[in-house]
């Protein structure tokens, strides 16, 4: 098969390795990919949230499957479009990304599907929303209605806090994405995510997760995209996992069927977990960033048969092989993420690193330069190890961060901390 990966973070590197895992594998080509995607794989210069420029890519490609990266794409219709073009695609419509493109869309769903989550108020006005959080009080969670790049939740521990992020989000600091917010009753528990493939009928379970939104050890400071995973997700055991599929993913997916927006892709549920009860936090609808790190070390190359199964209507018959092991990725990032940070600082001792099933140093925000990987984001690198236990892969993954030598970088040291 000739494949194309849109997108070029760590999630799109993760994949990229996955897929050439897999003997299927015939040629791999990542839009606008990284420096690192490029030492694996043919990289190319492409809009990818113009539909028919990737529809285009692909007749001149010979391209056999497309799998869509971030969520960007799928929200602007690149998958229906590819579709429509008799091209195979992993990825859900645009009717059906509304489960991450529009949170206030995602909760009249939830209300129809009778599914676990956070009480709400949707708000097209400052002054409504503000009296609604003087209302209520606080903590309390302000969301920007649309797509602000993971950036646009504020979880608000006091009331002024709150009604700073309605100025903000009004005043257009997320762009259009705050032109409406939703604002959520605060939940307690322990977070955790549940990745699941849907084919527009049937539903497979491939992995769960953590991750350290918090910039700060000790889960404190802003929040950020992500500094580090690990999986599986000790809280998310199987009877909790089984719940929540039964309560919360199949409901909405029916209703979802029900009002002609079949899904198909992958559906990531933020679950919040007190009491053995999981409730939902958020869809999303494309792999998390950076767990899905952690979960394509774990997977390998089965994760393109699950994929192409996915996008044919085929898992009824397909099943996940999971090893009885466990995965941690650490972020680097640039100092002054997630404010401020300089951009082109050179990056050492990655030649050095190991490339094994077992180790891997996924890119994330680099390119190169002179011959030299440089940093271009602000989270750069997702440095991910296996091992027989969680503290084994995080004792791998911490040995190869101290392998890099990037001055202008830093991590967090304490990723995994709550389940060891």
């Amino acid at each position: 098969m000739n494949i194309l990966i849109l997108g070029s973070g760590g999630r799109e590197h993760a994949l990229a390795w996955a897929v050439m895992q897999n003997p299927k594998c015939d040629k791999l080509i990542v839009a606008p990919g990284n420096a690192g995607i490029a030492q694996i794989a043919d990289c190319a210069s492409l809009d990818i949230l113009s539909g028919a420029a990737v529809v285009n890519f692909c007749e001149e490609n010979a391209i056999d499957f497309v799998i869509v990266g971030p969520e960007a794409p799928l929200a602007e219709g690149v998958a229906d479009r590819l579709r429509d073009a008799g091209v195979l695609v992993f990825g859900p419509s645009a009717a059906a990304a509304k489960l991450e493109a529009s949170k206030s869309f995602t909760k009249e769903i939830c209300d129809a599907a009778n599914a676990p989550t956070a009480g709400y108020g949707h708000f097209t006005d400052a002054e409504a929303a503000k009296a609604h959080i003087r209302a209520n009080g606080a903590p309390i969670v302000v969301k920007a209605d649309g797509l602000a790049a993971g950036k646009g939740v504020i979880v608000a521990m006091d009331e002024q806090t709150a009604l700073d992020a309605i100025d903000d989000m009004f005043g257009g600091e997320f762009g259009d994405a705050g032109a409406e917010v939703v604002i959520e009753e605060f939940m307690e528990g322990e977070e955790a995510s549940y990745f699941i493939l849907v084919d527009g009928e049937d539903c497979l379970a491939i992995g769960t997760a953590q991750d350290h939104k918090r910039v700060g050890e000790g889960d404190t400071g802003l929040n950020t995209g992500g500094m580090g995973a690990y999986s599986p997700a000790p809280v998310l055991s199987d009877a909790i996992a089984e719940k929540a599929m039964n309560e919360i993913i199949k409901p909405t997916m029916k209703v979802m069927a029900d009002r002609g927006m079949p899904y198909q892709g992958v559906l990531y549920a933020g679950l919040m977990i007190k009491d053995r009860q999981p409730r939902l936090v958020e869809y999303n609808v494309r792999f998390g960033d950076p767990e899905c790190q952690v979960l394509m070390l774990r997977l390998g190359a089965q994760a393109l048969d699950l994929m192409q199964a996915c996008a044919e209507g085929r898992l009824a018959e397909a099943q996940v092989n999971w090893a009885d092991d466990h995965a941690m990725t650490v972020v680097l990032a640039a100092k002054g993420y997630p404010g401020a940070y300089e951009k082109g600082s050179v990056i050492n001792g990655l030649d050095a690193l190991p490339e094994t099933s077992s180790e891997m140093c996924f890119h994330a925000g680099t390119g190169s330069k002179d011959g030299q990987i440089i940093a271009t984001g602000g989270r750069v690198l997702n440095v991910t190890a296996r091992g027989a236990s969680l503290k084994e892969a995080q004792e791998g993954a911490y040995a190869m961060v101290d392998q890099i030598d990037w001055p202008e970088g830093f991590c967090r040291r304490d990723i995994g901390w709550r389940a060891l």
